[in-house]
């Protein structure tokens, strides 16, 4: 049987025919067959192209057989790099996207560098280390399962075990209060026994006494009536006084078993709402796992510039309305930019700096943090100390990472960073707009009064275009009575 024909040469089917494909032009982005392949390789405009063979075309990942050579927005093929995006570029590109951007170079220039590069092999390794962390946090997470359910376990016979022990106390108080309820009992009706007996007796008397007065009375003499009556009336004057002392003593009194529930046994229903808690504690993650570089597909192509070839070009200047010339601005942003990473919010004053985590709003307060402004870049903190002349930048938890000082950094004010992580902060002072390395080492005043900057506040960088805006603020002298503040604020806007 016949194989199935999986791809077909490009060219031939634009003729109508389907001819088997067998190889891939890279550049051409063309399947040819192998007559057309000949013909490709004879063309003085594609015998330099390279070929693959369509097997070795299909072992290429998804993703990568996607990738093309040529602009998705103007179907040109691609040939120049942009170093500041970090992206190719064909001629059409320059004018519609790049027009402000001046580290332009050939894009084979660039290509020659890629496969060549040791981070080749450091991706490599990265790819295997991230795997091997995954794979154990994997276990970890399978081993944390396991645990929780023997968590459970343990935590349902400590409840089965403490009911089992409240059980046995409480069979144990009933069973006190029942013998302690039985004893009393029995003294309680041995008592009334006694003299229960005791009052028959004197029952029986009577009765006996009654039978014998009625055959006194029919059959007695006079002088044996006489003795008689004084006997009975002994006999019942005895008893009668018995009864009085029986009623005065209180042994007739009515005597009650009465039960008195433990007030500690009662606020069991009353006070007790739960038999426990089920808490979740957590506590830090301790695996270990292999350190693995960030962000290092920019280090395929070294175009991160020197601090040297930091030269911003000015835009234009946005004057603020003279009805609003007393707005004092303290702050400036350039939408949709946000500096803030969408996970912590840092709240910053002269004495501590307080971070709110924006999942759960929990607050951590940074005692040694301590800032004028503030700014924030891949998890540090960045801030501006004015009468100390100081720009300082922390680790989230607090720890100082440098300080940095220079004599071209006067009172400084508003700080930002763009994608390099280059620190701008504006001089108030020495009206300065001063660039720091991103290692808090060495400076350089990029724009001056000389530039248009007097009074600058505020600062900000939009970090994909590399659009930076500065705020300022004039103060004219005013000649009236008042001590009104005349002044006038105003940005500017260049390009890095």
């Amino acid at each position: 049987m016949a194989s199935l024909v999986t791809d077909c040469c490009t060219l031939c089917n634009d003729d109508g025919t389907s001819t088997e494909a067998v190889r891939w032009c890279i550049e051409c982005e063309v399947f040819l067959c192998t007559d057309c392949e000949k013909h490709h390789k004879k063309s003085r405009m594609s015998k330099a192209h390279n070929t693959m063979s369509t097997k070795d075309y299909h072992n290429l990942p998804k993703f990568m057989q996607e990738i093309s050579s040529q602009c998705r927005d103007h179907k040109k093929k691609y040939e120049l790099y942009c170093s500041f995006h970090a992206c190719p570029c064909c001629v059409t590109c320059i004018t519609d996207k790049h027009k402000k951007c001046q580290e332009m170079k050939p894009l084979s220039d660039i290509l020659k560098q890629v496969k060549s590069s040791a981070s080749v092999q450091l991706f490599e390794k990265d790819l295997k280390d991230v795997k091997e962390n995954l794979e154990e946090i994997i276990k970890y997470l399978n081993h944390r399962i396991n645990t929780s359910t023997s968590q459970k376990t343990k935590a349902a016979e400590q409840i089965r075990s403490m009911r089992k022990s409240i059980d046995n106390f409480l069979n144990k108080l009933e069973q006190e209060i029942l013998n302690d309820l039985d004893s009393k009992q029995s003294k309680l009706k041995s008592k009334m026994n006694t003299l229960l007996q005791q009052l028959k007796t004197q029952a029986n008397q009577m009765s006996q006494l009654q039978s014998e007065f009625s055959k006194m009375t029919q059959y007695a003499t006079e002088l044996q009536m006489y003795v008689g009556l004084r006997e009975i009336e002994k006999t019942t004057s005895e008893a009668a006084k018995h009864l009085e002392d029986l009623k005065s003593g209180g042994s007739l009194d009515e005597v009650n078993l009465e039960l008195t529930i433990s007030s500690e046994l009662q606020s069991i229903l009353k006070d007790v709402k739960s038999f426990g808690d089920i808490n979740i504690n957590t506590s830090p993650f301790t695996l270990q796992l292999k350190a693995v570089r960030k962000d290092q597909a920019q280090y395929l192509v070294h175009t991160t510039p020197t601090i040297e070839q930091i030269k911003p070009s000015l835009l234009r200047h946005l004057t603020i309305p003279e009805d609003l010339k007393n707005i004092n601005i303290h702050a400036c942003r350039i939408l949709p930019d946000v500096a803030s990473d969408g996970q912590m919010l840092v709240v910053s004053s002269w004495e501590k700096s307080t971070i709110v985590n924006l999942n759960d709003m929990s607050q951590t307060i940074l005692e040694g943090v301590v800032a004028y402004r503030v700014a924030l870049f891949k998890g540090n903190i960045y801030g501006t100390i004015y009468f100390e002349n100081k720009v300082c930048c922390y680790k989230s938890t607090g720890e100082p990472l440098w300080t940095f000082m220079h004599d071209d950094i006067v009172n400084p004010q508003g700080i930002t960073l763009d994608k390099n992580g280059f620190v701008y902060v504006v001089s108030e002072n020495n009206n300065r707009v001063v660039v720091v390395s991103p290692d808090g080492k060495t400076c350089k005043t990029i724009l001056s009064e000389a530039d248009g900057i007097r009074d600058p506040w505020a600062i900000d960088i939009d970090r994909e275009s590399g659009i930076m805006i500065v705020s300022c603020k004039i103060r004219v002298d005013n000649d009236d009575s008042d001590d009104s503040d005349d002044s006038k604020s105003y940005e500017t806007a260049f390009c890095l």
